[in-house]
């Protein structure tokens, strides 16, 4: 099996932990969190900004010294954009699950330099990308121009049958204004929740290149190279990404054997 798919742990609550150390690199964290109505969840923040995503659900949300109340209107990521929050480093948070809960951890160096806040869905810019077979449709949480010290994050919907990061690209090395050096993680739900993709992993010397079959709330780790995604006719895909590097700076570099693709 490859070390780049992981499952989510059926027998816990928490159903996927991420860190730089389980995944080799330096920057990103991610775990999602299933959470039964009226469980609470709270933790110190220490090094790490963190961007708490409502996947599903609502919960009642503290950071810091604010009380943010009940937040959430989904219940599931296909219906529309989210809640999120934002919590910098040196803080705490706590997430009262009002309903059912799957909450998403996203987690990146910090030093506190910004205030906790709310990031409502009428803050989310959204954007459709592609054509065709290739459509996807993009929801900015966390992009590099709102606050934040490291943390990218973003959802994406791709309808059923396309493929999506594609034409395939990169962002694994620290030359900018280029390319930036950002590792991702990607967190897979399908609409129903059956469905399949494929995700395939590769760099230019092919010293990396795996190709992965997904299922729903899989994780998918790219610590470099190209990262394209399918989606099986009949099912609709979301996943949520989360990125950061060096710098927070998104700029990527397409594989040139497909790059024809953007001016066709």
């Amino acid at each position: 099996m490859s070390k780049l798919l992981i499952h989510p742990d059926k027998s816990s609550s928490k159903i996927h932990h991420v860190t730089p150390q389980t995944a080799g690199w330096s920057y990103v964290g991610f775990e999602v969190h299933q959470l039964a109505a009226g469980a609470t969840l709270s933790a110190e923040t220490g090094g790490s900004e963190i961007c708490l995503v409502l996947v599903a659900g609502k919960a009642a949300i503290k950071a810091g010294d604010q009380d943010f109340g009940v937040l959430g209107e989904r219940n599931d990521p296909f219906e529309a954009a989210p809640w999120s929050v934002y919590v910098p480093a040196k803080s705490r948070y706590e997430v009262t699950a009002e309903t059912p809960l799957e909450l998403a951890i996203c987690a990146a160096p910090g030093t506190g330099a910004h205030q906790a806040r709310v990031i409502g869905p009428d803050q989310v810019g959204q954007e459709t990308r592609g054509k065709g077979s290739n459509t996807r449709h993009v929801r900015n949480i966390l992009p590099e121009w709102e606050p934040a010290e490291s943390l990218l994050v973003v959802e994406v919907i791709t309808p059923s049958g396309n493929w999506s990061s594609y034409p395939p690209h990169k962002h694994d090395q620290d030359n900018l204004p280029a390319e930036s050096l950002l590792e991702e993680t990607y967190y897979h739900r399908f609409n129903p929740s059956q469905g399949y993709g494929v995700q395939r992993v590769y760099t230019d010397d092919r010293s990396l290149d795996e190709t992965m079959a997904f299922g729903d709330r899989d994780v998918v780790l790219v610590p470099k190279g190209y990262h394209p995604v399918g989606v099986a006719h009949g099912y609709d895909l979301y996943y949520l990404n989360v990125m950061a590097g060096p710098k927070r700076v998104w700029k990527f570099h397409n594989d040139p054997d497909h790059e024809w693709l953007m001016k066709a």
